[in-house]
């Protein structure tokens, strides 16, 4: 079903909002946008909602099993904006956001949906999950101009770490249980990257609830949406693997000549298999089994 507007979109289908879980895909450009749907179908998502520009084509495949609704990605705060306006539109839903040519990766993805795992989620009374954007990128740029590809995508196996989050509203003291994460392209080309978009942690993943509101750095209004975890346990934690950053180090005028090759000594070919990002601790199971 296709609709012209997020307004149409939420009006005309209030009722399936309120089964869950959703997925929202902003759609950027042209690049894996069929993927990127298709792999979030087979997680299991209820509804995917597929937010792009109309020009775009789609397959016919996905016109019959997305929510494709005609949306500019373009104006500033877009992002907030869609997904603010489904949050009120589904309330107690679990609702997950990326971009086109971003991947979900949850602990032991492969046998267990997407459904499963929230209902574990939701009994450790957790609303919210932090997930890490895990930079992809191609081996080859001469073959693969703008950095993305499927068969030969690789990721940095280390260079991740962690800094405080201070509390500005508390004389600069540290958030409880809430950390900024960095590492992946964004910190080997910082100079490319402002420095309020560095970070590579997103709540990504998160139920709705009244007055929530996504800010501009993919934190909430709420803080303890902001939170790796409980005050008693470690929780789940979960990737998306992106190739968003590179698409964007490549088409990027002030660096696109400055890069070669994305590949150095801690680069490893991506096997698009959750077993992998457990095994490099880029996520965290928990008390998940």
């Amino acid at each position: 079903m296709r609709y012209s507007s997020l307004a149409q979109f939420v009006t005309a289908q209030r009722d399936a909002l309120a089964l869950g879980p959703i997925a929202i895909v902003l759609v950027e450009d042209e690049v894996e946008v069929d993927t990127t749907l298709r792999h979030h179908l087979q997680l299991g998502f209820k509804h995917v909602l597929a937010l792009m520009p109309a020009i775009f084509d789609l397959p016919r495949d996905l016109q019959e099993t997305v929510h494709r609704i005609d949306f500019d990605m373009s104006g500033d705060g877009a992002t907030e904006m869609a997904v603010n306006t489904i949050i009120a539109a589904a309330p107690k839903q679990w609702i997950f956001y990326c971009y086109n040519a971003e991947y979900l990766f949850y602990p032991f993805c492969e046998t267990r949906a997407i459904t499963e795992m929230l209902a574990f989620h939701t009994e450790e009374r957790r609303s919210s999950m932090l997930t890490y954007i895990i930079d992809l990128y191609a081996d080859d740029l001469d073959q693969c101009p703008n950095a993305v590809s499927l068969d030969n995508a690789h990721l940095d196996r280390s260079g991740y770490y962690a800094l405080a989050r201070h509390d500005a509203a508390n004389e600069g003291h540290p958030k409880e249980r809430q950390l900024d994460f960095y590492g992946g392209l964004r910190w080997r080309y910082e100079e490319h990257v402002p420095a309020a978009r560095r970070k590579i942690d997103r709540i990504a993943i998160f139920r709705a609830t009244a007055g929530l509101k996504l800010r501009d750095d993919h934190t909430f209004s709420n803080e303890e949406f902001n939170t790796y975890a409980c005050k008693w346990h470690h929780n789940l934690t979960a990737t998306i693997c992106s190739f968003r950053t590179a698409k964007a180090l490549k088409s990027n005028p002030g660096s696109r000549y400055e890069i070669n090759t994305f590949k150095w000594h801690n680069s490893a070919p991506f096997e698009w298999h959750s077993r992998q990002l457990l095994d490099l601790g880029l996520m965290e199971p928990g008390q998940w089994f």
